[in-house]
C-alpha cells in the first residue's frame, strides 16, 4: 500500500480552504462520503492508500467528538483495542492505533498498562489524531440535497458551508451514507421531550443533574450502567438520591464468551441475511444482551459500592427492574418529574416522582432529509427502513449507494459493532473499486449456524402443527 496523506497543519483550515474552491473544480469524484463518525472515518483511513480512488468526505460538524455527552472518566470500549480503524483489514496501515501509540511516544505505557480495551476518550483522541493525517476530508459541510443527473449519470451533492453560509456542490458517481442514528426517547416523553436529557447529553448537563434532590436514570444498557455509576460515586457528595429503573427482568450482562463472539462474523452475517423478514426480526427482538447488555466488570463495580455503602448503613440507591415506562410528565412549577411505570410480572402500576432524569433509550436510525431527491432510487423495506443488498447498498442497482450502521435487521447485531467497521468497509471498498483491495475473509467461525451441507446432516421441511 502506498503512504498515507501527510498531516494538515490545521483540520479547520484545510477543510475551510477546500471548501471555497467548490466552485472552480468540474471533477467528478469517485465517491461521496457524507458524515465522519468511526465508521466513515474507517472508510476514510482504508481509502487513503488507494490512489486510483478519488472519494471525498463531508462532515457538518466542524470538529470530531464521539459521542461527547458518553465522555466519562475511566469508561471504556467494549471492543478490544484491535477494532480500531483499520487493523482488522489491514495491520500494517499507518492508521492503526498501535501507530498512534508508537507516534504519539506511548506504546510502551500501553505496553506495561495492558489495557485491552480503549477508554472512550483515548478512541476519541485516536480518531482525532488519524483524521489529522487526511487529506479527504471537509468539516463544517452542511449537506442539505442529493439529486441524482440522469443524462450525466452520477450525483450532485449539494448544501452549505457551517461558518459562512457558502453554497458548494460536488458530482460524483457513488456515494457513502454514514449520518450516523439519533437519540431515541420513550413515545411517552412526546409531550415533554424538551425537559427530558437523553443520554447523548448527560455529560453536558451532569452538573444540573447535580444539584437535584433526586435523580433517575432510565434504561438498562452499558450507557445507563456508566451514567448511574458515575452519579452514585459523588451522590454522597451532592446528598441526592438515586434511582436506576429499567424494563427489563435484570440487569443484565453483555454476552462475550467464544463462541458467542461468533456470531459477529462474516458467517453469521451470511446466515443471517439469508433468513426471511419476519424471521431476522424476531431473532434481533430477543438478542439484547449480544449487544446491549452491561460489561461484567462495571456490573461488578456498582454492586461493590453499593455494597459497601449498605454496609455502613448508607442506602440512598434503588435498582428497579421489570417497569416499562408508559407516561411522563413535568410540572414546571415544581420542576420535577412523574413517571409512570407498568411491572407486568405483579399485574401493577405505578408512579415515581424525581427531580431530574436522564433518559439511557438508545437510538434510532436516522434517515436524512438529503436524500428526498434519490428516494426513488433507493430500495425501502415494509417499515420504511433502507433495504440492504449483501455488499450494503441500497440503491435500486445494488452499486451506487452504500451505507454505515444501518443494517441491524439485513445484516444482524454485526451492524453496530466497531470490530466489523473494516470487514464492511472492505466490502464497500470492493464494490467501489472491483477490487478487493483488502482480503475479506468468508468464513472464520469454528461453528456452523446453518445446517452443514454434507451427507450426514439430511434437511426436511419442518411439519406443520
Amino acid at each position: 500500500m502506498a503512504q498515507s496523506g501527510q498531516r494538515r497543519n490545521s483540520i479547520f483550515s484545510t477543510a475551510n480552504s477546500s471548501l471555497s474552491h467548490t466552485h472552480q473544480t468540474s471533477a467528478v469524484l469517485d465517491f461521496v462520503a457524507i458524515g465522519l463518525g468511526p465508521f466513515n472515518l474507517s472508510l476514510a483511513c482504508l481509502a487513503d492508500p488507494i490512489r486510483e480512488l478519488n472519494g471525498l468526505f463531508l462532515e457538518r460538524n466542524e470538529d470530531f467528538d464521539w459521542h461527547p455527552g458518553m465522555l466519562i472518566d475511566d469508561t471504556t470500549l467494549q471492543n478490544p483495542f484491535l477494532a480500531d480503524l483499520v487493523s482488522l483489514a489491514d495491520p500494517r496501515s499507518p492508521f492503526s492505533f498501535l501507530n498512534y501509540c508508537k507516534q504519539e511516544g506511548k506504546l510502551y505505557a500501553y505496553y506495561i498498562r495492558e489495557r485491552f480495551y480503549l477508554s472512550r476518550a483515548e478512541y476519541n483522541r485516536y480518531c482525532k489524531w488519524a483524521i489529522g493525517r487526511l487529506s479527504s476530508i471537509r468539516f463544517g459541510a452542511n449537506v442539505e440535497r442529493v439529486d441524482y443527473d440522469e443524462e450525466a449519470g452520477h450525483y450532485v451533492v449539494s448544501g452549505l458551508e457551517v461558518r459562512n453560509a457558502r453554497a458548494f456542490s460536488y458530482r460524483a458517481k457513488r456515494l457513502v451514507i454514514g449520518v450516523g442514528s439519533v437519540p431515541q426517547l420513550p413515545a411517552c416523553c412526546g409531550a415533554v421531550r424538551e425537559h427530558c436529557i437523553h443520554s447523548a447529553h448527560y455529560v453536558a448537563r451532569k452538573a444540573e443533574l447535580q444539584q437535584k434532590r433526586s435523580i433517575a436514570v432510565i434504561g438498562s444498557g452499558q450507557s445507563a450502567a456508566e451514567i448511574f455509576y458515575d452519579l452514585l460515586k459523588d451522590s454522597n457528595e451532592f446528598g441526592y438520591t438515586l434511582t436506576w429503573i429499567t424494563r427489563s427482568p435484570r440487569f443484565f450482562q453483555m454476552e462475550n464468551t467464544k463462541l458467542t463472539l461468533e456470531m459477529i462474523s462474516p458467517d453469521y452475517i451470511d446466515y443471517f441475511y439469508n433468513l426471511p423478514d419476519g424471521v431476522r426480526e424476531s431473532i434481533v427482538a430477543k438478542q439484547d444482551s449480544l449487544y446491549k447488555g452491561v460489561n461484567a466488570s462495571l456490573i461488578n463495580q456498582i454492586y461493590d459500592l453499593l455494597d459497601d455503602r449498605r454496609s455502613r448503613g448508607e442506602r440512598h440507591a434503588h435498582l428497579v427492574t421489570n417497569s416499562e415506562l408508559t407516561g411522563c410528565d413535568y410540572d414546571p412549577v415544581e420542576a420535577r418529574y412523574h413517571l409512570r411505570f407498568a411491572q407486568r410480572d405483579e399485574g401493577v402500576q405505578y408512579t415515581h416522582a424525581t427531580d431530574g432524569a436522564i433518559f439511557a433509550t438508545g437510538y434510532t436510525q436516522n434517515v436524512p432529509g438529503f436524500i428526498d431527491g434519490i428516494r426513488s432510487r433507493i430500495r425501502w423495506d415494509d417499515m420504511g427502513r433502507y433495504r440492504l443488498s449483501r455488499n450494503y447498498a441500497i440503491d435500486v442497482t445494488g452499486r451506487d449507494i452504500f451505507v454505515q450502521n444501518a443494517g441491524l435487521y439485513s445484516h444482524g447485531l454485526t451492524n453496530p459493532d466497531l470490530g466489523m467497521s473494516c470487514y464492511r468497509n472492505s466490502c464497500i471498498l470492493r464494490a467501489l473499486t472491483g477490487v478487493e483491495h483488502y482480503p475479506i475473509e468468508r468464513r472464520i467461525a469454528l461453528q456452523d449456524f446453518s445446517v452443514p451441507d454434507t451427507d450426514a446432516f439430511v434437511k426436511m421441511p419442518l411439519e406443520t402443527p
